[in-house]
């Protein structure tokens, strides 16, 4: 009966409030005293009949402070265990307890175990999803979230390596495990990259960083004319040495100026530096990491997902045209490593998405600047994809045949390049057409 008397003298509440929200109160009635204390002696010591700015800030923070204290005051009478720990973080701390208690001490929750109740929140999170153990998901999740890292991280950064690198340690993992279910770990990741950083590629060629500018409509103006992707630059890099003199000219810094001239035109290496917008490189970083992408597609067993996304990419088929000239030949990269794999036999596509290929990139390999300042491909590589051409036309009903070699033979003739030389196709059909018409 005592015990009885003293557990009610001890703590008359119901239902004893969570230790954390007994810290809180207790915490937040220390502040207020000290605020009250403060805001007091302050008001003393002065002995002014007007009141500051600050003493009016530091006021209001007093009466906020003590109008917490008053709502805690309410939870802990009212809402005694609205801030107690979920059954999913006891469950956690049961079982982490019964690993080894002789090797785990987990403190009790105290008056500083408000950083312990921020973790409990992404604890709770955790248990909720599945703790039922480890799965494959996870490793998708990681995977995938790995990759889409790579299209924030700056390619200068040294963590850009150190992502890439983690990613091919997982890929690698789940390929010399052998079993499907990881594979398609890395082919669903995959897909999902190239899907991604394919949308990217195309916003930022569509819209470039430096629209602002007032010498990009001059730039595009360029670049949609012919051989304008090589003038651009140096247009470019023109306005950015007038613009940099004009700012330093009304500083009157004349060293300065100097120094931005000589930077201008690499003195001591004997060439010109050409100036690149924030556009160029964003879409050239974007471009690379969808041709690192697309070689893990073929090694990973999923370059037909890949194949289908590229037959749709008839936006970024038309921006290619104009686009940075290394942006371009990572273009025609993926191009013609998609096409070239067309004629093997371990690849299953549909007839409508081999004619979607040719029709859109066709007329890129003939007018984009291949040879010229920045080579894409070797003359083995160019072989092999006329190989690869011939073999995928040939496959096709007459009609798609048609079409495709009629739209080949006229860029083909009003281009300056003469790759792909497709008459070997053209030859074919023209008489199988005779043999129909018998």
């Amino acid at each position: 009966m005592a015990q009885n008397h003293l557990a009610i003298i001890d703590y008359p509440y119901k239902s004893k409030p969570s230790t954390l929200l007994n810290s809180l109160f207790m915490s937040t009635v220390n502040t207020a005293g000290k605020t009250l204390v403060s805001v007091a002696s302050n008001l003393k010591m002065e002995q002014s009949e007007k009141w500051r700015p600050s003493d009016h800030l530091r006021f209001m923070m007093m009466l906020m402070t003590w109008v917490t204290v008053w709502f805690f005051r309410v939870l802990m009478d009212y809402f005694p265990s609205v801030m107690s720990f979920s059954p999913n973080y006891r469950l956690l701390l049961g079982r982490l307890s019964s690993v080894g208690s002789s090797t785990l001490a987990l403190p009790a929750p105290s008056s500083s175990s408000t950083a312990l109740s921020t973790s409990a929140a992404s604890l709770d999170l955790v248990l909720k999803d599945d703790f039922d153990g480890p799965s494959v998901q996870g490793l998708s999740r990681a995977l995938t979230h790995i990759l889409g890292l790579l299209n924030q991280i700056p390619a200068t950064s040294r963590k850009y390596q150190f992502a890439m690198a983690m990613a091919d340690q997982i890929m690698e993992g789940n390929a010399r495990d052998g079993r499907v279910e990881l594979l398609e770990v890395n082919q669903q990741a995959l897909s999902s990259a190239f899907a991604c950083t394919l949308s990217l590629l195309h916003r930022s060629l569509k819209h470039p960083h430096g629209s602002a500018d007032s010498g990009d409509w001059l730039s595009r103006v360029l670049r949609a004319m012919p051989m304008g992707s090589y003038v651009s630059p140096y247009v470019k890099g023109l306005n950015s040495c007038i613009t940099s003199v004009t700012q330093t000219l009304r500083r009157g810094a004349l060293s300065v100026l100097l120094d931005k001239w000589r930077e201008f035109i690499g003195e001591g290496s004997g060439r010109v530096v050409v100036y690149e917008g924030a556009d160029d490189v964003v879409a050239e970083k974007l471009a690379q990491e969808l041709f690192w992408i697309t070689n893990k597609i073929r090694a990973y067993g999923a370059v037909d997902e890949a194949m289908v996304q590229w037959s749709y990419a008839s936006a970024l088929a038309s921006l290619a045209f104009s686009a940075n000239p290394r942006v371009q030949g990572y273009i025609v990269k993926i191009s013609a490593i998609l096409i070239g794999d067309l004629s093997c036999n371990n690849v299953e596509v549909s007839e409508q998405v081999k004619f979607r290929l040719l029709v859109l990139w066709i007329p890129l390999f003939c007018y984009a600047n291949n040879g010229l300042s920045y080579p894409f491909l070797s003359s083995f590589e160019k072989v092999e994809v006329e190989r690869a051409l011939n073999e995928v036309i040939s496959t096709l009903p007459a009609m798609d045949q048609e079409v495709i070699l009629v739209n080949w033979l006229q860029d083909f003739t009003l281009c300056a390049s003469d790759w792909p030389n497709l008459q070997v196709s053209y030859d074919r059909w023209c008489r199988c057409t005779r043999e129909l018409a018998q």
